[in-house]
């Protein structure tokens, strides 16, 4: 599959945790320091990888819940400021783009592409994250659950995502790593490529219309397939 062709006028829209980067590290590191403090187990890396991807309270409600420990509404907003500010004291110690990424959105963007982020974590949480791994740049806009109405899976953020960044939504592809950008890609209409290595463990056969790949090495020529002149 050519991967020079011309990639002007389409607008590639990423996911960011367990997408791009490899959060799972920092964010459970944060996760664990409030778990702790409320007298709580700490949980593994490994399992509690699967709680990225919807925001940080939904983190410290799975996190709660895996030790069958729940907190009211008002605990549970005190708790995940918490959760934040000790997240974003180190907010990229131990994470790092995953294997191959930054070489694939250099080669995008060199086909003409335009490069936007697609994300539920915070858009200030966002911006530093890139920021610190020296990865901003690349982005033409970087929006976050709190910059839309409403956020993934509707369809409207990746709109946000893609017009920000100077795009044509009905030009846009998704890359992403769980069911909720699945979903938000098949509600915009928009082709969805899938990594495998997120923070997802659904199968792919409950997500028939993705495009799957195992590395960002691959990422350029389904991009070229899912591209269509």
């Amino acid at each position: 599959m050519d991967e020079t062709r011309d990639l002007r006028g389409w607008t590639v829209a990423f996911d960011l945790d367990g997408t791009l980067v490899d959060t799972a590290p920092d964010l459970v590191r944060a996760l664990n320091v409030v778990l702790v403090e409320e007298g709580l187990a700490p949980a593994p890396v490994e399992q509690a990888r699967l709680f990225v991807g919807q925001g940080a309270r939904r983190i410290l409600e799975r996190g709660a819940a895996r030790v069958g420990a729940s907190f009211s509404d008002s605990r549970l907003d005190l708790l995940t400021t918490r959760l934040i500010e000790a997240y974003r004291a180190d907010i990229a110690g131990a994470s790092v783009p995953f294997a191959h990424a930054e070489d694939a959105l250099g080669k995008l963007a060199r086909r003409g592409a335009r490069l936007t982020v697609c994300t539920n974590k915070r858009t200030d949480l966002s911006e530093s994250l890139l920021q610190a791994l020296a990865m901003r740049e690349r982005f033409a806009a970087v929006v976050g659950a709190d910059a839309v109405t409403r956020s993934k899976p509707h369809p409207g953020h990746l709109h946000a995502a893609v017009t920000q960044a100077g795009g044509d939504p009905a030009r846009a592809i998704m890359v992403g790593d769980s069911r909720t950008d699945y979903d938000t890609a098949s509600a915009a209409g928009a082709p969805i490529v899938m990594v495998s290595f997120g923070y997802s463990d659904e199968p792919r056969a409950q997500m028939p219309q993705a495009s799957w790949i195992d590395c960002y090495t691959e990422l350029g020529s389904t991009i070229t397939r899912l591209a269509r002149p």
